[in-house]
């Protein structure tokens, strides 16, 4: 059971795996995708169908009708991995040995939808999967094991996503050996070091500028590529946002937060509540991706100008 990407590293080790029988594959029903809004499906179907495994796609899978064919299924196991509903009780009691969900993160931290992002955003220095008994809470199941990962310099939330899941596999292999033989540990998680991860959304990389630069940093890193940091200028009068792909904190360099400071061979230098800022990679609302250096030479942005915290 799964909808993103993350999840299909595991999904085609389970479909390639000589001693597991794949019978079959729940996820997100299509959905219109762009500005065409073109009917797409998850990417979970479309390596589904590439295997010839049967797919469910309920747009609520707690319903009667849906629980029936899975039911219908006789699973032994269930996997999830970044599937976005809720199973219900009767689901988790389904299979013969247990339903498990590869979490990405080392639980109890970043529970929740976007622990990759929040991983990134917190300054954490490690994280990693965490595969699980499911139960009716948010991420709070019995832990079975982990597999933890450096985060790296310049970490973006796109390439610790990808990282992560290439690392399902080896601990989805290792779990479902464990479970079968009847060994696989329940370790009761630490409720006294949980967090939580929020569901993203299209504000969440909102730059409020009167935070410090390492915290700005750490923010545009963990929302690449989606759904992106952003800040927002005035052009003739009509407020547009400009996305931040790349930036670089400096700490020794101050100046009135959201105003920018100085320009340079590099980019743009902003000010913020604690350092400064610089703007190296930028995109304008309706227009490409571009170095700060080039944005400047097609676009007035004055030392002294003003980048508002909201549209």
């Amino acid at each position: 059971m799964g909808s993103g990407d993350i999840g299909l590293p595991s999904l085609r080790w389970l479909g390639s795996a000589a001693n597991i029988q794949l019978v079959g594959v729940v996820t997100q029903p299509d959905k219109p995708v762009g500005r065409s809004q073109t009917l797409t499906a998850p990417p979970a179907k479309e390596l589904a169908n590439r295997l010839g495994v049967p797919v469910l796609q309920p747009s609520k899978v707690r319903k009667p009708e849906p629980l029936a064919e899975i039911r219908a299924l006789s699973p032994d196991l269930i996997v999830v991995m970044a599937y976005g509903q809720i199973l219900p009780k009767s689901l988790l009691e389904m299979p013969r040995i247990a339903c498990i969900n590869l979490h990405a993160s080392l639980l109890p931290r970043h529970r929740g939808a976007a622990p990759i992002q929040s991983a990134i955003l917190t300054g954490d220095r490690e994280t990693g999967i965490t595969s699980m008994h499911m139960s009716e809470g948010l991420d709070t199941g019995d832990i079975i094991l982990k597999d933890s990962i450096s985060i790296r310099h310049r970490e973006t939330g796109g390439s610790l996503h990808d990282r992560l899941a290439e690392r399902g596999p080896a601990i989805l292999e290792k779990t479902i050996g464990e479970l079968t033989a009847g060994t696989a540990p329940r370790i009761n998680q630490d409720e006294s070091q949980a967090n939580y991860a929020p569901k993203l959304d299209r504000d969440s990389g909102r730059i409020d500028w009167t935070q410090p630069a390492f915290h700005l940093d750490r923010l545009v890193r963990a929302m690449n590529p989606w759904p992106g940091a952003y800040t927002v200028l005035d052009s003739s009068g009509h407020l547009l946002r400009l996305k931040l792909h790349r930036v670089l904190p400096i700490h020794r360099l101050a100046g009135a937060p959201g105003t920018v400071i100085r320009h340079v061979r590099r980019g743009i230098i902003v000010g913020t509540g604690e350092g400064s800022l610089l703007l190296l990679g930028v995109q304008l609302e309706g227009k490409r991706r571009m170095s700060a250096s080039e944005f400047l030479r097609g676009f007035s942005l004055p030392v002294g100008t003003r980048l508002a915290n909201s549209q």
